[in-house]
């Protein structure tokens, strides 16, 4: 189950066997937090009551542990730290084939020792792998408990994330900062969780304003080197030569590395490109936004932008970019590549 569906049924009962499992680690977290906060409210017996293993003991000792009913304090919780009992085997000597009657009678007990924990036990099973779900012990785990898939967020999936974060905050973003936002984790290669959290985070204790404004992210994601050419695509799209040279020369002038330039044109080129091809085959609007793993707004404003291109332009610009990739990382050319490939995109304007 998703995050949110996964906190709404914990606060109906904490389930006395839980998998977190999935490549979004900050989810995983959360999840941890939540769980020990609803089984310690006031904190009394956590650090007692809880038992962290590093490795996987075996089924046997496994069973054993969930069977232990504690002497020292009213619960015992059992959390398994980056378990591979529920990944998926990659060959078939690794998968939940027989092995012999000795093993096979241990994953029975585990299963049952799972299904029938004393009311005193927990145990927290947490994987940074997606959860295979056609093991044996991952069915157990939805029958008895509950599954969470800590799945990474997209482009067009990260709304929720971020109103539930800036609640939390009791903050809001402008209009402006709110596309900027949706632009950035356009771009990322993966996105974080924990860092967008983090800096959020750092801009509440930088300003006392409900409300964040577009300057308050560009301050916060300066540093995030795929977000730095927001304003030369933005000229770009808007086929404003004189204002994109000017951001070009600005970024040159910096000293942004030329390839890493080069490199966001040629992203946004393509995207262009990709949006026209689309729109040409009746995809339109916020329905651009999953075939271009973009938010559904970010994808409708790079349509209305790809319109504005002629298809030989783009195709005769990303080819130039192409063999300006090739030369400035082999030091037989400079910035120039860069400006002559601006001006091709900004000159020529498709035909109504």
């Amino acid at each position: 189950m998703k995050f949110g569906e996964f906190m709404a049924k914990l606060r109906a009962g904490v389930p006395h066997a839980v998998l977190l499992a999935g490549e979004e680690p900050y989810y995983i977290e959360k999840a941890e937090k939540a769980i020990l906060a609803a089984l310690f409210p006031d904190g009394a017996e956590q650090a007692e009551a809880v038992q962290y293993l590093e490795r996987d003991p075996s089924p046997y000792e496994l069973a054993s542990l969930l069977e232990t009913v504690p002497f020292l304090s009213e619960k015992s919780v059992l959390v398994l730290r980056d378990t591979g009992l529920f990944r998926e085997k990659k060959s078939a000597a690794e998968s939940d084939a027989p092995k012999g009657k000795a093993k096979d009678k241990e994953m029975e007990r585990l299963l049952a020792a799972l299904s029938d924990m004393p009311e005193t036990n927990y145990v927290i099973f947490e994987s940074r792998a997606k959860a295979d779900k056609r093991k044996k012990l991952t069915k157990a785990l939805e029958k008895v408990g509950a599954v969470l898939d800590a799945e990474p967020e997209r482009p067009w999936t990260i709304e929720p994330w971020l109103r539930g974060k800036l609640a939390e905050m009791g903050r809001s973003f402008d209009r402006e900062a709110s596309a900027y936002f949706m632009n950035a984790v356009s771009v990322m290669k993966t996105i974080s969780l924990s860092f967008l959290a983090q800096e959020l985070e750092k801009l509440a204790l930088y300003t006392d304003a409900k409300r964040f404004t577009r300057a308050d992210l560009e301050r916060a994601f300066s540093s995030v080197p795929e977000i730095s050419g927001f304003a030369l695509h933005d000229a770009v799209s808007a086929r404003d030569v004189k204002k994109a040279l000017s951001v070009l020369e600005r970024e040159i002038r910096d000293g942004t590395y030329l390839p890493l330039i080069l490199a966001g044109l040629v992203r946004h080129v393509r995207q262009l490109w990709q949006a026209k091809l689309l729109m040409a085959r009746g995809v339109h609007g916020k329905a651009l936004g999953q075939p271009l793993e973009l938010n559904p707004y970010v994808a409708e404003k790079l349509g209305r932008a790809a319109q504005t291109f002629d298809e030989d332009t783009l195709r005769a610009a990303f080819l130039e970019l192409a063999d300006a990739d090739y030369l400035l990382k082999t030091g037989q050319a400079g910035p120039e590549l860069l400006e002559h490939a601006v001006i091709l995109l900004c000159g020529r304007v498709a035909a109504a």
